[in-house]
């Protein structure tokens, strides 16, 4: 294949799942090579990690999100196909980290304090990383002083604040709160099944993106 194929066809996998050869799904594709292969491919090839990451996962995981916006695909589909992306991401970090490769920023996430429910968090993290943010995962039930010692150390980083529980929206305004007041130009994300738009307001937070397609609109909207 040549560089435009072997991107079109890693792209492909992505979208519908393909992790590598051995994976089974999708039926159409077995015995295929996945994206874990393609992405190793399309490096020997000589091609360059920015295009790998431009014109195959980043494209891939948008078409990814608009048929999830559109409900044309549901939590499990979009959760193979970030399973996919982030076999793919595996062969692309060492370039990020070398910096031959740049990030569009940083995004610190958490499930706020008293709340354990990570798969929200976790499909928005991994939507995002492949969206080309760096992501700090600070994991679940995370307190006001973690993310604000995160923040420290990242201090252009964007923070998104995750909740699933209507008991743990409480814990959500103060760390919004507490954020705000000692760094008021972070920018703040949120969240959740029980947050909404009015709820943001109420808060003082800057966004509140009811799927990970809008979450990552928003981002970009920030460094374009």
């Amino acid at each position: 294949m040549d560089s435009e194929q072997l991107l079109e066809q890693l792209g492909k996998c992505v979208e519908l799942g393909k992790v590598n050869r051995e994976a089974p799904q999708p039926p159409e594709m077995k015995g295929q090579d996945g994206a874990d292969e393609l992405t190793q491919q399309a490096l020997e090839q000589g091609i360059k990690p920015s295009r790998i990451l431009d014109e195959a996962l980043i494209a891939a995981m948008d078409r990814v999100g608009e048929k999830f916006s559109n409900k044309e695909i549901f939590v499990p589909q979009m959760l193979i196909a970030a399973k996919a992306m982030n076999a793919s991401m595996e062969h692309l970090k060492p370039y990020f980290q070398s910096g031959e490769v740049k990030r569009k920023g940083i995004f610190i996430i958490g499930t706020v304090s008293g709340d354990l429910h990570d798969i929200g968090k976790n499909l928005v993290s991994m939507i995002i990383e492949g969206a080309g943010w760096e992501v700090i995962d600070l994991g679940v039930d995370v307190n006001s002083a973690t993310f604000l010692d995160t923040i420290q150390e990242h201090q252009d980083a964007v923070v998104g604040l995750s909740a699933l529980l209507t008991t743990t929206m409480q814990s959500m305004k103060e760390i919004a709160q507490e954020i705000k007041e000692q760094h008021p130009d972070t920018v703040v994300m949120i969240g959740g099944a029980p947050v909404s738009e009015g709820f943001r307001k109420e808060i003082g937070a800057d966004n509140y993106s009811p799927d990970p397609q809008r979450a990552v609109s928003y981002l970009n909207s920030l460094v374009s």
